[in-house]
């Protein structure tokens, strides 16, 4: 099992170029969680020190906006989600919900810290392919914003609609 937990962080941008044996250290101090079909890994707003990994299932990004809730994304096996809050440890800027029985390794600040504090080059690596991460996402979003500003109607937006 952790052979393939060690294949699936390895696929990943945030890892990619991440010796093995840093990642076997890593998962040792980070918990597995479960998250049943329709209950939150995390709510808009709440306090963060940690990120995800998704293992098994699919979850929903939901944002609020004037009371509504609205579906940004649907995050799958492989995917990772509440990094920024590892980077800057701000309250939660959307919320997860499993839409699916899920399973998630949860790495935290302090388990990066101890990476740091183990192999200060394979953390150094780890923080700048984070941020490559947040920066990719940040550009894609502004793509996006612009052209549904310029009115395009090809504009490469996901359907962004109401949770009822």
């Amino acid at each position: 099992m952790q052979e393939a937990r060690i294949e699936l962080l390895q696929r990943m941008p945030i890892f990619g170029g991440i010796r093995a044996d840093v990642l076997q250290f890593l998962l040792g101090l980070c918990p597995v969680v479960s998250v049943p079909t329709n209950e939150f890994f995390f709510r808009e707003h709440d306090q963060a020190d940690s990120m995800f990994v998704l293992e098994v299932g699919k979850a929903a990004v939901l944002k609020s906006w004037r009371g509504q809730e609205y579906f940004l994304r649907t995050l799958k096996e492989g995917d990772c989600f509440g990094e920024m809050a590892v980077m800057d440890h701000f309250p939660r800027s959307a919320s997860v919900r499993a839409v699916e029985d899920c399973t998630a390794i949860r790495l935290s600040a302090a388990n990066l810290y101890q990476v740091y504090a183990q192999d200060l080059e394979q953390f150094t690596l780890i923080q700048m392919n984070m941020g490559r991460e947040v920066c990719r996402r940040l550009r894609e979003s502004d793509n996006r914003l612009f052209s549904a500003g310029m009115g395009t109607p090809d504009a490469d937006i996901e359907h962004v609609f109401l949770v009822g």
